[in-house]
């Protein structure tokens, strides 16, 4: 038996195509308008929030204000050494140390919150969490729906166009969207609960008299970042217990 042996050709050398200096500027045009919407994305819901909500919660400032910013010299907030996934985070001193630190590191029960209007149905709020990715949270020394007071409800959001009434990260996107008399209802211990809004406003992180209880009523505190998508300052609606 006898073998034939055949020596391949190299195969022949291709040189790499290079673009061409029209094509580079394509390329670069199109980067750059991808960036501009990017940017326009993120900022243009903060600037509309600003025009249109503003004057609402009786916020009207400067941007170029230092009242505008907070104590990280950022208009999104310091977020580089915050998680404000949690609660503890919330609420700083005047020395920009955060107040909420001491919340208790285990649940102690937990009721649902509905928002008609905002399409947020039966979301569950845990009593003294603080991960604010799985739940709403009700800062635990204060008042339990139906009681004399007020439970303090905190929620997480961010820009309104990712807003989903299912996701614990977004569901309080679009909070800034009610107004005085919608409802928020309650399901607490076999019982549900109906809240009408009576105000809205904002504070500043340093302001824990958002915390406070008054005893002369059943009222329901909701507290969120604002405007939404940054850290700023912080939205509270006020709603007092009515007939269902």
């Amino acid at each position: 038996m006898s073998y034939i042996y055949v020596k391949t050709l190299p195969k022949p050398h291709r040189e790499k195509k290079r673009l061409s200096p029209q094509h580079k500027k394509i390329f670069a045009s199109i980067f750059l308008f991808s960036g501009l919407i990017l940017f326009f994305s993120v900022l243009f819901p903060i600037l509309q929030f600003q025009i249109e909500y503003a004057t609402k919660f009786n916020q009207v400032l400067n941007p170029l204000s230092s009242q505008y910013y907070n104590r990280s010299g950022s208009v999104l907030g310091d977020l580089s050494s915050s998680d404000y996934t949690q609660l503890s985070s919330w609420f700083v001193s005047d020395t920009g140390s955060t107040v909420l630190s001491s919340l208790p590191e285990s649940s102690s029960g937990n009721y649902f919150l509905s928002i008609p209007s905002l399409k947020i149905d039966k979301a569950t709020v845990i009593v003294g969490s603080s991960d604010l990715k799985k739940s709403l949270i009700q800062y635990p020394q204060t008042a339990l729906p139906g009681q004399l007071g007020s439970p303090v409800i905190f929620g997480h959001s961010v820009l309104p166009q990712f807003f989903n009434p299912k996701s614990y990260l977004t569901i309080f996107s679009t909070l800034y969207k009610l107004k005085p008399g919608d409802d928020i209802i309650i399901d607490y211990d076999h019982i549900r609960y109906r809240y009408i809004i009576e105000e809205m406003f904002e504070v500043q992180p340093t302001d824990l008299s958002v915390l406070e209880q008054r005893f002369d009523g059943r009222y329901l505190t909701v507290i969120t970042c604002s405007p939404p998508g940054t850290y700023l300052r912080r939205l509270v609606i006020k709603a007092r217990i009515t007939d269902l």
